[in-house]
């Protein structure tokens, strides 16, 4: 990749990349995306891309001290959280991936909570989510689903392609989540 910013050509050649999940046993908050995107596949780093407001929602939510780059995603499992995907391989847009696609993801997803016993599982993206898991009325928040011990919660898509939700209300989503999740935890954040 040239310097930073990956190039037309390395973009188009991550269609379909995997990056690995960011994962140990134990964790208390496993973040579900939907699937990475280009520049995640390119640079192989959870959300990734300029202008998606994971990173600073996670932060403002205080589930971070500071703001974190996602150069620096392996920070997160000093904290008690990962992150995973429903769909592993990379695409230009989620609206791109298949119904089938959503539901193999799924319930390879339930496997591996199974395996790794993450206390929270939020569900990045409503609609992949209600796909994914045959919910088709779920609204963002907490779930009554319990998957494979894992409390679900849903969260709002954070990219920026995201229009409905603003930094602000999606921080606060992210914080209502941090306060059921992790309610010892200090406000590192602020809200904006």
């Amino acid at each position: 990749m040239s310097g930073n910013r990956p190039s037309a050509q390395e973009l188009a050649a991550a269609e379909g990349a995997r990056i690995p999940d960011v994962l140990a046993p134990g964790l208390r908050v496993l973040f579900c995306g939907i699937n990475p995107g280009l520049w995640s596949g390119a640079t192989g780093y959870h959300f990734a891309r300029p202008g998606n407001r994971f990173w600073p929602a996670l932060h403002a939510a205080g589930f971070t001290p500071r703001l974190l780059h996602p150069h620096e995603q392996d920070e997160l499992l000093q904290h008690g959280i990962g992150i995973t995907n429903l769909v592993d391989r990379a695409s230009a847009r989620a609206a791109e991936l298949s119904d089938d696609e959503l539901r193999a993801g799924g319930a390879a997803l339930a496997a591996k909570v199974r395996r790794y016993r993450p206390e929270w599982l939020p569900v990045v993206g409503i609609t992949a989510y209600r796909v994914a898991f045959g919910e088709r009325r779920a609204t963002v928040g907490r779930q009554d689903r319990v998957l494979e011990g894992a409390q679900v919660w849903v969260l709002p898509n954070p990219s920026g392609l995201n229009a409905h939700w603003t930094a602000g209300t999606l921080a606060a989503e992210f914080r209502q989540l941090r306060q059921a999740a992790m309610p010892e935890h200090c406000d590192h954040g602020t809200v904006g």
